[in-house]
């Protein structure tokens, strides 16, 4: 698809995009659980604690062939054509490999915070680092109504843009 976006279309709201990214998680446990299983298989890995590094950086390169992968040929994830968003450059053309590939690592924006408090804190135990991450991923949800445009942080930094994608009527 290489038509332009209408960047005139007032921007999707929060709640929809938030609603997208909870559904890309649904997806994205399916990806991760057979990555995952992919990866104790071509190690041989015996034990769950053996080669944690290795699978997170194993991990790290699957979401970011699956999100890359997705943005510079459609512009939008299986999430996201649920609910009718696509991902454009300023332009409104569909992303290069670059600016897909900036923006998935910036996209980790939305845990790094939180994480980073988690370990500076010594929080240990499922509810405090749970908390900790829903609390991070609100405050970045709610940094976006700064925005003019409604785009998030990590859109902004790497000249991205979400917008509404509603499907074409034959």
């Amino acid at each position: 698809m290489t038509a332009t976006a209408d960047l005139g279309a007032p921007p999707p709201g929060l709640a929809r995009r938030l609603a997208a990214f909870l559904y890309e998680g649904v997806l994205l446990f399916g990806v991760t659980f057979f990555a995952g299983f992919l990866y104790s298989v071509l190690t041989r890995q015996q034990h769950a604690m053996q080669g944690r590094t290795g699978l997170g950086v194993f991990l790290f390169f699957v979401l970011g062939l699956y999100f890359v992968g997705f943005w510079t040929r459609s512009g939008q994830t299986l999430a996201m054509k649920t609910w009718h968003l696509r991902v454009v450059d300023t332009a409104g053309r569909p992303l290069g490999w670059g600016r897909a590939l900036l923006r998935y690592c910036l996209g980790w924006l939305w845990f790094l915070p939180a994480l980073l408090s988690v370990w500076a804190l010594g929080l240990h135990g499922g509810v405090a680092i749970f908390g900790s991450l829903a609390a991070g991923v609100l405050a970045y949800l709610l940094i976006a109504r700064l925005h003019p445009q409604r785009q998030f942080l990590h859109d902004t930094i790497c000249g991205s843009r979400v917008v509404t994608q509603l499907p074409q009527r034959r």
